[in-house]
């Protein structure tokens, strides 16, 4: 009797009590609050990031073909053909905002890139992105 009363003794001795237990768990709820919007901004900031390198890249590709061609593409007529075909681009670029890569003269949902007068006094075309509710991103 007095072996079994030792071992049980022993047992309760070594567990957590309900109270460390509540508090560890409320000190991993704290964390994980305060860490969780953090990874969420980082998402939306990799994606802006992504359509900034992209519109850089895609400026530089029609300079070229301005250039070269003595105008620009026609973009708001025939999408992305005119770069491809002339191999200043492989492929229609995808926005990562709005998954979408077709070209219009004006922000909508749906809409991934706009091609568009950069003023209302200067006739020189600019392509601009579009975020995800359909308003023109701002870089």
């Amino acid at each position: 009797m007095n072996t079994l009363t030792t071992t049980n003794q022993n047992i309760i001795r070594r567990g957590f009590t309900l109270i460390e237990i509540l508090i560890v768990v409320v000190i991993l709820g704290i964390l994980a609050a305060v860490v969780v919007p953090q990874f969420t901004n980082a998402a939306d900031d990799a994606n802006d990031a992504a359509v900034r390198t992209q519109l850089q890249t895609l400026r530089g590709q029609i300079e070229l073909y301005r250039a070269q061609n003595a105008g620009d593409p026609n973009l708001s007529g025939t999408g992305w053909t005119d770069m491809i075909d002339g191999n200043y681009l492989m492929s229609s670029p995808s926005n990562p905002l709005t998954s979408s890569a077709t070209v219009a003269a004006a922000p909508a949902v749906g809409v991934g890139w706009v091609w568009r007068d950069k003023s209302a006094s200067n006739t020189t075309k600019g392509l601009y992105g579009v975020n995800a509710d359909g308003t023109e991103f701002a870089d």
